[in-house]
This record gives C-alpha cells, structure tokens and sequence, in this order.
C-alpha cells in the first residue's frame, strides 16, 4: 500500500486504487465501465475505490467524458511515478525451493520453519517444477493417514499450469496479477531457450514485498 497524507491524516492506497492510477493514466480519459473491464471486475465494485481517489484529488472525473489523473497526482505524486517505472527484478525477493522427492510431512515442516506462504518446487535439474501452498498441504493430508510419505510432486500445482511473473515486467504488472488470481505470491521465471526444459528459478514476488515496498516509497 500506498500512504498519501490528506489534511493531517494518513490515507493508505490498496493495490487496486494504485492500479486504478496506473490506468487513467495510461488510458485517459477512460470510463468507469472500461476500467472495470480492464480489471477483470463489475463498475460497482470499483464505486468506492473511485470515489476515494476522486476526494484525494487523485483523479478527476467529466460526466460524459470520464476519469483522467487530478491536480494531486500530477503536482506531488512521484513516490507513485517512481513505483510504476521499476520491473520485478529490482524487487524481486529468495523464494523458498524444495525438491520435487520431499514428502509431504517434510514440506509442511518446511512451510513452517520458512514462514512461508508458498513453497517452490524444482526439479533434479533445479528448475522450475511447480508450487505448493498451506491449501495443496492440508487438502492431501486431511483424513489420510498415508499422505506424509507422499512426495511433493504428487499433490504439487504444476508448471505451466501456475501464473508466474518474468524479471523484465512492471511490478504494477505484478500487483495486476496477484489481485487478479487471488494468490499470495508469484514466482519469477526465466524461460530456457530449449522450449522442452523447464525454466529457470529467479525469484519470487509477494504480497508481503510489495507492501514493504509501497512502504518504503512513501516513507523516502
């Protein structure tokens, strides 16, 4: 999140309003029913999110014409302008891998000695295999008394089958996505020019980073 000072107090943004920003202005003017088709989500579940950024003098809005950036934005708003510019290779954070052999008892040891959301999985090779997460976990071991020794790439989601992210796009691209698909983290991969293998491991983004992120600019 954003912090954006409004007459003494402190007003977070969400992740959506700032890719609300992102899209006026890339898109100005644009309508309220364009931007929710740009999101993925119905006009009235962006209400109050516009509303907010309209009273912050984020944005601006013309009946008939719709929203483009407001006088806020445009005069004082370049911690925002500075996070739309960087990809996800500067922010990118060390995921936490394990091999596709681990069983199930160990991954959820893992999970919790990490204090991990997500775990990643790789292959012999140590490339990108899949990912497990705390719901893939408790979904094999519930009511069975033989899952511990079942290995993670039994029950794991696999590549290609997992949205992932590359180091060259936008971290607003990577904020789109982790709200798009509902999910805690992204892995970051570097596709191998042999379309056979699978690829290369970089990173990882999460909501956590970006948060911490978001942090660190409004605080700089």
């Amino acid at each position: 999140m954003s912090h954006i000072r409004k007459e003494g107090t402190i007003i977070q943004l969400s992740s959506r309003q700032l890719e609300l920003i992102e899209l006026v202005k890339k898109h100005s003017p644009v309508t309220g029913d364009q931007l929710a088709e740009y999101l993925g989500v119905s006009r009235p579940t962006l209400r109050s999110d516009l509303s907010l950024l309209v009273m912050l003098g984020m944005l601006d809005a013309k009946p008939k014409v719709g929203y483009f950036l407001g006088n806020t934005f445009r005069e004082s708003h370049e911690p925002l302008q500075r996070f739309s510019r960087m990809k996800v290779k500067e922010v990118q954070g060390v995921p936490v891998n394990i091999p596709d052999t681990l069983s199930v008892h160990d991954a959820v040891i893992t999970l919790f000695m990490e204090n991990a959301n997500t775990l990643i999985v790789v292959n012999e090779e140590k490339r990108f295999a899949g990912i497990i997460t705390p719901k893939d976990l408790l979904k094999i071991t519930l009511g069975n008394s033989g899952a511990a020794t079942i290995p993670v790439s039994m029950v794991m989601t696999r590549y290609p089958n997992v949205v992932t992210l590359t180091p060259d796009e936008s971290v607003m691209e990577a904020i789109s996505k982790l709200s798009q698909h509902q999910v805690d983290c992204l892995p970051v991969i570097v596709p191998d020019e042999e379309p056979s293998r699978n690829p290369i491991i970089s990173g990882w983004v999460s909501k956590s980073n970006i948060v911490s992120l978001m942090a660190d600019i409004a605080t700089a």
